[in-house]
């Protein structure tokens, strides 16, 4: 099949290239190859190009920037994913879309499913919510794809963030009352690979299997990486942010659940991988 990635250069986009491209013909476009901002500029690649599939990872997704510059985050995550649907549209293409944990506000006090009503708290959460939605109106033959609390190899994250302050510093403050999956990009390009091609469009939810906080997730960073700082919890009130956060946006795999393919690992076991490849000794 014929896959065009939106977003190539990015995190996801660079594992999930390097995954697509061992069984399908795949066109890796980000910028300034096409400006998913400019309509035109959209609806020209999609031609030329002529995919079978789109996977739309591009976004804006500094989170605080998103509260500092709301136009900037809807010109990127809302308009650019509504260029994007509607050449889809006009080709009669499958779309796939990245989403987020962010869309739901975290007072569910439970993992959300699929079926839970989103109620987003922050302007990220807002802009890619409004992206689901304008994908939903334009494309019929789409998939949306919510995750969670992204690492990987190639690009800024908090493992590495956490590995880096940690070879630094004798104590690291994090926040210890926000609740998440951490998602490792290979085990999630691997998941958006296995419902590609195939014809069960609708929403889902992929993170690897467990939740815990951020402190959480720095302790067991710290703990395989072998090194010895300290975590010291703290809230979110004490955090400086700019961004209201959902405080538990434990995401449930229903969707996978029901289809029997509800087989990620763990992160921990994911983290333990990620380590090597980043050449962490344990």
């Amino acid at each position: 099949m014929k896959i065009l990635v939106t977003g190539a250069r990015g995190m996801l986009g660079q594992d999930l290239c390097a995954l697509l491209i061992k069984e399908h013909e795949v066109i890796a476009v980000d910028l300034p190859e096409v400006d998913i901002t400019d309509s035109a500029d959209t609806m020209a690649a999609l031609d030329i190009y002529r995919p079978e599939m789109v996977i739309h990872c591009a976004a804006y997704t500094d989170v605080d920037g998103c509260e500092r510059d709301a136009d900037l985050a809807y010109r990127v995550n809302a308009f650019g994913t509504w260029n994007v649907a509607a050449a889809c549209r006009k080709y009669d293409l499958a779309l796939v879309y990245m989403s987020t944990d962010f869309v739901f506000d975290g007072e569910k006090g439970a993992p959300y499913d699929e079926f839970d009503r989103p109620n987003p708290i922050g302007v990220y959460g807002r802009s890619k919510y409004a992206g689901e939605e304008l994908v939903r109106q334009l494309v019929a033959k789409h998939i949306i794809i919510r995750t969670a609390w992204l690492f990987g190899i190639h690009g800024k994250n908090f493992v590495r963030t956490i590995l880096r302050h940690a070879g630094e510093k004798d104590e690291l403050r994090v926040v210890a009352d926000q609740v998440g999956c951490p998602t490792y990009t290979v085990d999630l390009a691997e998941a958006i690979a296995g419902l590609a091609g195939t014809e069960l469009y609708g929403t889902y939810h992929i993170t690897n299997a467990g939740a815990c906080s951020w402190a959480q997730f720095a302790e067991e960073i710290i703990k395989q990486a072998g090194l010895k700082a300290k975590v010291i919890p703290i809230s979110t009130l004490e955090w400086n942010s700019p961004t209201r956060r959902p405080k538990d946006s434990r995401l449930r795999h229903l969707a996978l659940e029901m289809l029997g393919r509800d087989n990620i690992r763990p992160w921990q076991v994911a983290l333990t991988e990620f380590l090597g490849k980043f050449g962490v000794e344990r």
